[in-house]
C-alpha cells in the first residue's frame, strides 16, 4: 500500500507456531502444516496435533486450487482497508483443508457454492501479504 489506510484493523500476531505460513505468503506459496507423526494437514498453524498431538511438523505448499464451500458479503461495519460490498469465502483446498479469505475479481451474482477458485495473494492493511480468493486462472500474485 503506497499510503497509510485509516484502519481498525490489528497488526497479525506472528509466532514461532505460523511464522513459516506468512513468510511463504510474502513469496507466494500457500503452505499447509503437516503433523510428521500421522501426515494429517491443518489450518490454521497450531503448536500440536489435533489428531495424534505430537509437536512435530513440517508444511507442504498447496496447488491454491479450491472449491467456494460457503461464503457472506459484508457491508458493515466498515472499514478504510476494504472495500464494499466485501465478500469473503471459505474454501475447500484441493489439499482437504479449509480456508478462509477475502474474494477478488467475482461478481456478487456470480459467487455459488462449488465453483472453482484458485488462492492468491495481495498486500493488506499494514503492509501484510494475505491470501484472496480469484476466479482460477486469475491474479496468483
Amino acid at each position: 500500500m503506497s499510503e497509510a489506510v485509516r484502519t481498525r484493523v490489528p497488526r497479525l500476531i506472528i509466532t514461532q507456531d505460523n511464522r513459516f505460513w506468512f513468510d511463504a505468503a510474502r513469496e507466494g506459496r500457500l503452505a499447509i502444516q503437516r503433523c510428521t507423526g500421522c501426515g494429517t494437514l491443518r489450518h490454521p498453524p497450531a503448536p500440536a496435533c489435533a489428531s495424534c498431538r505430537s509437536f512435530s511438523w513440517d508444511s507442504v505448499d498447496s496447488t491454491r486450487r479450491c472449491t467456494l464451500h460457503s461464503y457472506t458479503v459484508l457491508h458493515h461495519p466498515k472499514d478504510d482497508a476494504f472495500d464494499y460490498p466485501l465478500a469473503v469465502g471459505l474454501v475447500d483446498l484441493e489439499e482437504g483443508t479449509r480456508l478462509v479469505a477475502d474474494i477478488s475479481g467475482v461478481d456478487l451474482d456470480e459467487l455459488r457454492t462449488g465453483m472453482e477458485l484458485e488462492v492468491g495473494f495481495a498486500e493488506h492493511a499494514h503492509g501484510e501479504i494475505l491470501p484472496r480468493l480469484t476466479l482460477p486462472g486469475g491474479d496468483r500474485a
